[in-house]
């Protein structure tokens, strides 16, 4: 019995220490790149959280992309990825989802100072938004999904020709037309992008 009892002992010291360390700096910008383009994975700035849970740089980039690690504190796995010229704009909605802002909040604030012109929204940029299904034992991630946002502030089915629904299975479509926050949604097919899980309708959880 004794026996018994400290091989299982031995087996879960074994496991606990062979698990992945999913706060570490190394495994947050492995998986935080996955929502780049494959060339572009290398050389862009990568953001995660420390201990506290607050975002940090993990690391400097010298192309235009700047990727967001997945948020410990909610359900659930997903990076992000965006272009630099949406720095600006994702930092403030951060800012104030941190203060304790609910989204409708967060939405009016950046609209108001969007318009005011004290917060810097580009022409035209990109956000990709990467889910899959988290190992926690060994800190892989498989069933990768991406999805792209295009920001095209106050875009509308007029101006575009791109309808507020998809027309079909990963057609373009606009959410929040005619605001700050115009943007055209492309969810591939899952058939083409071997996902199993849903994608969300909107942007990444840290991003909105």
């Amino acid at each position: 019995m004794k026996t018994r009892l400290a091989f299982a002992a031995v087996t879960a010291f074994a496991s606990l220490t062979s698990a992945a360390d999913l706060s570490s700096p190394e495994w947050q910008i492995k998986t935080a790149v996955l929502a780049a383009p494959t060339k572009d994975r290398a050389a862009a700035t990568v953001l995660g959280y420390d201990a506290s849970g607050a975002v940090v740089t993990l690391r400097a980039g010298t192309n235009n992309f700047i990727c967001l690690a997945d948020n410990p504190k909610q359900k659930g796995f997903s990076v992000a990825c965006y272009h630099k010229d949406l720095a600006d704009f994702m930092a403030r909605g951060r800012a104030l989802a941190a203060e304790g802002k609910k989204a409708t909040d967060v939405f009016k604030i950046r609209e108001e100072e969007v318009k005011a012109g004290k917060l810097k929204m580009p022409d035209k940029s990109i956000l990709n938004v990467t889910t899959g299904k988290l190992d926690e034992a060994t800190g892989e991630v498989t069933e990768l999904y991406t999805r792209y946002v295009i920001y095209i502030p106050y875009a509308t089915p007029e101006s575009t020709g791109i309808p507020l629904a998809p027309l079909a299975d990963g057609a373009p479509w606009i959410m929040d037309a005619g605001t700050h926050r115009a943007h055209i949604m492309i969810n591939p097919p899952k058939s083409t992008a071997g996902a199993k899980s849903t994608p969300a309708s909107d942007e990444h959880k840290n991003h909105k």
